[in-house]
């Protein structure tokens, strides 16, 4: 089986671009399987953006697509940035849902590349702390990717992308309110996200 470029999950339209990931977190749902809901996910090759265009040529689009596959979507650049003005030309908006490292992992600030192009940026926090995030996240960038993260994330405020980060609600309540005030700190709304451990 060689994966799917884009499906339906909860009603709207996913985009699955890459596999690859510089974060290995204990909750991610691809530690759970191939699949979800039917849809597998694991890629044997990245698709072109042509590709992916093409494959959202065949189904019924939702008025709001996301990047989020079983991979960073953000290590797939250029190829998101040209469906995603596809998507624009076509009224869609956009999110992306990301770990927030991609000025890490390119380095420069990507941010005014997303402009005009994702609609909302959904950052992943899911910790109170550059500790507690390492001890659960395994970044590449070790205890640093919890700065980069947030670097990022001020980074699409500044740009004025309508900008999110979340936390699985999984981790104690008092590390939600910590979480609730950095986000505010940097001007971008929290949303606990409820943890998905089946993905059947």
């Amino acid at each position: 089986m060689s994966g799917i470029y884009a499906y339906q999950y909860g009603g709207k339209t996913y985009i699955n671009l890459t596999n690859r990931c510089n974060n290995d977190c204990d909750f991610c749902i691809r530690r759970n399987g191939d699949e979800l809901e039917g849809n597998y996910l694991w890629l044997e090759k990245e698709p072109s953006a042509k590709e992916v265009i093409d494959f959202l040529s065949g189904m019924e689009v939702s008025d709001e697509v996301v990047f989020c596959g079983y991979g960073e979507p953000t290590m797939r650049l250029e190829e998101l940035k040209e469906v995603a003005a596809q998507l624009k030309k076509d009224g869609r908006r956009t999110r992306l849902n990301t770990n927030g490292l991609a000025n890490a992992h390119y380095g420069r600030n990507i941010a005014p590349e997303l402009k005009g192009l994702i609609d909302t940026v959904s950052i992943s926090l899911n910790a109170a702390s550059a500790e507690k995030y390492d001890a659960v996240c395994h970044s590449v960038y070790g205890e640093a990717a919890y700065g980069h993260m947030l670097g990022f994330t001020s980074s699409c405020v500044k740009e004025g992308i309508h900008t999110v980060l979340t936390v699985v609600d999984v981790i104690p309540k008092e590390d939600i309110e910590v979480c609730r005030k950095i986000a505010a700190d940097v001007g971008a709304v929290l949303r606990v996200r409820e943890y998905v451990s089946d993905n059947g």
